[in-house]
């Protein structure tokens, strides 16, 4: 009887431990888990969200390419830097570089000044030219055309203003030329105001936005490096 105790203990104990060994399972710890759910998470996320390109290391680098790069070729160092310090470089630049020729230019802001205005002057007959054909062509709609007219007085006055601004530098009337270049965005807004009013798209946007930006480069020249 002993004996036979003792063989059912056994026994016992051999299932109790086979039992806790098929059922127990060592808690499995996950680095992921962990990282993600403990007070660096934050880090990690920023991390993970920092654009990556197989080709330059980052995105970032992608988009520091695709930012608009001044010319420098045959380009005056003056003039570079004085179109820098404007709302479009490049245009600044690019506006100008046709007047040069082959003649060497010494750039200086008065000089950068009445270039770019001669620049703006001429995309701003260009926008009148176009204007006016438009208004002329009877497929054009009556609601366009009085938009169209609106913006032939303004791109008017944007002459006007223009030779004004030229004859306070000839003048060194430093006051003179920041009003005249300063009215040439009340001008130009007028215009877009119109169409926008009108709720219709201009035909002459495009020449529209590159005389803002020029008249944006006038005034900042204007104001900011013109100083007599």
């Amino acid at each position: 009887m002993g004996m036979n105790h003792l063989i059912l203990a056994l026994v016992s104990l051999s299932c109790l431990f086979s039992f806790s060994t098929s059922t127990f399972t060592p808690p499995s710890y996950s680095y992921h888990y962990a990282f993600s759910h403990s007070s660096s998470s934050a880090p990690s996320a920023a991390f993970n969200n920092v654009p990556f390109s197989k080709s330059s290391g980052t995105r970032m680098d992608q988009t520091f390419n695709k930012l608009p790069t001044l010319p420098t070729n045959n380009v005056d160092p003056g003039l570079q830097q004085i179109c820098k310090d404007t709302d479009h470089p490049v245009e600044c630049v690019s506006n100008i570089i046709p007047f040069l020729g082959h003649s060497k230019f010494v750039a200086e802001p008065v000089s950068v000044l009445k270039l770019e205005i001669q620049a703006m002057d001429n995309k701003v007959k260009e926008a009148i030219d176009k204007a006016t054909k438009l208004m002329q062509d009877h497929s054009t709609q009556t609601m366009t055309a009085s938009c169209l007219e609106t913006c032939l007085d303004s791109y008017k006055s944007i002459l006007d203003s223009d030779k004004r601004v030229l004859d306070a530098l000839s003048l060194h009337d430093g006051y003179q030329v920041s009003m005249e270049l300063s009215s040439n965005i009340e001008n130009v807004q007028t215009c877009e105001d119109a169409f926008q009013e009108a709720n219709i798209k201009s035909p002459n946007i495009q020449m529209d936005s590159a005389i803002r930006k020029m008249i944006s480069n006038t005034l900042a020249i204007g104001v900011n490096k013109v100083h007599f």
